[in-house]
Formats: structure tokens, sequence, C-alpha cells
């Protein structure tokens, strides 16, 4: 009796994408930002009369420009909330916390935040809190560091209380008219059967993909399943080494952590045998000659995993009836 093949492993790995995603502020926000920065909140009154915070700059229901600034209290209402047991990284608090929605004394919508509470069983909704202002304020929601619980006092002075939203005419000294937000993401990937089988093959220097059943089409990377078809794809077929450039971008803006001088160029090429064009760097020339048609071959780097680039392999540019398919 013969024992049966193990399946080959699949391969899973951590991945973060992250971007700054930089946008510029219009006087509302700019507002709401920069009164942060010098401990005051700000909101919006609406068409009808209703106060929103945070402020928007058109009013949801009839569209109409929101101009109006008031200045609400720094101490509110749990309207709602969900503990959080596991903070991650660069989360408000590194204890556990509660994410709640607030509704500041004055203001008619509700902010979502952080409450900093020893347990799930100290919050709850309807509860008093106040704002806990950060050290160092930039014009920022992170200026507000979080919530904490907070009982009224009648005899305190100083407790941020007040019968009403305030008019405000949102002026300040070196206003906040930008900010930069940092985007991120992390996840665990898995590529699946068909690019794990792509990936272990670049790793010794070879492109495959997975031929169509139905329509013959070759796709490079696989994807398990032809999507015009529908059906698997498990007839794997090795691509290349060569390819033709189908068309190409140039980039003059240099990447984070991207040790690549621009410009450069990025291109789409249809390696030999294929039946679409996939991502490459193309180098070995200046970036002001490469053009479509051009024959591209891979350049890869000592241990490198995948090409590194691709640079020109002398051959004749390619007739354009030969991949006008696959632009």
């Amino acid at each position: 009796m013969t024992a049966a093949a193990s399946p080959p492993e699949v391969l899973r790995a951590p991945l973060v994408v992250e971007f700054p995603f930089t946008r510029s502020l219009g006087p509302v926000q700019s507002a709401f930002l920069t009164g942060l920065r010098e401990g005051v909140v700000l909101g919006v009154r609406t068409s009808a009369g209703a106060v929103m915070v945070p402020p928007v700059e058109y009013d949801p229901v009839t569209a109409d420009e929101l101009r109006e600034l008031v200045e609400v209290a720094f101490t509110g209402t749990v309207t709602t909330w969900a503990w959080n047991g596991e903070p991650r990284p660069q989360q408000p608090l590194a204890a556990p916390f509660a994410w709640v929605l607030v509704r500041l004394d004055g203001a008619d919508t509700a902010l979502l935040h952080a409450l900093d509470a020893p347990g799930p069983e100290a919050v709850r909704t309807g509860m008093r809190v106040r704002v806990r202002w950060a050290a160092e304020r930039t014009g920022a929601i992170t200026d507000i560091a979080c919530f904490e619980p907070y009982e009224d006092d009648e005899d305190d002075e100083d407790d941020g209380r007040r019968a009403g939203a305030v008019p405000h005419d949102g002026v300040f000294d070196e206003p906040v008219t930008g900010i930069v937000a940092e985007a991120r993401l992390d996840y665990t990937y898995s590529p699946g059967r068909a690019q794990t089988a792509y990936i272990n093959a670049l790793s010794e220097r070879r492109t495959v993909g997975e031929r169509c059943p139905s329509c013959h089409k070759v796709y490079v990377p696989p994807r398990g399943a032809c999507p015009t078809c529908g059906v698997a794809t498990t007839d794997r077929v090795e691509v290349g080494p060569a390819g033709t450039v189908t068309t190409f971008c140039i980039v003059n803006i240099k990447a984070k952590n991207l040790d690549i001088e621009v410009p450069y160029v990025y291109a789409h090429i249809a390696l030999d045998g294929a039946g679409l064009a996939l991502h490459g760097r193309i180098g070995g020339i200046p970036y002001d000659q490469v053009r479509m048609g051009l024959r591209v071959e891979p350049v890869w780097t000592e241990g490198g995993r995948y090409p590194d680039h691709y640079r020109p392999t002398g051959e004749p540019d390619a007739d354009y009836d030969a991949y006008k398919e696959l632009i």
C-alpha cells in the first residue's frame, strides 16, 4: 500500500500596508483641530439648529454649507460603548479601555473616543465623563488623550459644564491648516494553493502560471480559477523568462523605504506564453528610452526570491499585433 503524498505547504506571512494621507483643512475643520490644541471643543450649528461635534462643513440633511461655530463643554454623557480588552499598537491607551460615544454637553451628536476605565463593569450607558487633555497638543484628535469618569459637582466652577453651546468665532493664532493621517493595516496573508506554487517557482528562478481548461488563457500570477470561465485552473505552465513591455509609466516620486532613484519606469510585461501581463520595474536602460514593444528579461539578485527588475534583451521590438490584446 502506497502512502499518499503530502500536499505542499500553503504559505502564510504577516503583511503590513501603510501610507500617509495628507489633506488640507477647510475653515470648520481647521477651527475644530486648532481649538483642540488650545483646549477648546468646537461644534457647528446645522440649519435646523442642532449642534454637531465633531463639526462638519455641510449639513447632512439639507447639504447647506455650515459655518456657525459654537463652543461646547468638555464634559458629557456616554451614549453607547464597547470594551477593548486587547489594545492594538498606536491606539489611544496601552491598557484595556472602552470605546465610547460621548455626547458633550451642548452638543446633539456624539464623539467617538477612548474611555480610561478599570474594567467593563465600570462602564455604563449614561455615565458622566470628561476630556483628559494630552500633555502636549498639536492640533489633532489625539489632543484629547481620552475620556475619564466624572461626577458632577455643583460647587466646582471649573468642571467644564455649560448650559448650552456658546457662539465662537473660530479665530486662533497660528491655525492648523493641514494634517497627515497615517493609515495602516496589519494582517496575515495566505496566497493559497495557486500562488504558493507560483512563489515557490520564483524562488527557483522560474515563472509558472496556470492554464484555463476552457478558454486556454495562461494566468500569471495564477489565481486558482479562471475569472472569465469560472472553472478551476490546475494545469501549470512555465512561461518566459523573456517578455514584452505592453505599457508603462514613469515614476517621479520616491517611495518611503524604497532604495531606487527616481525617475524610474514601472511596466506591464507580457511574458512569452502568458495570457496577461504582470508588473515589473525596467532597468538597464534610460527611462526615456523605454517603449511599448520593448523586449525584456528578468534580472535576479543573489538570494532573491523574485526578479529585481527587467532589462532589455537586445532583440528587435515586438510587433504591436503580437501584444495588443494584452494591453
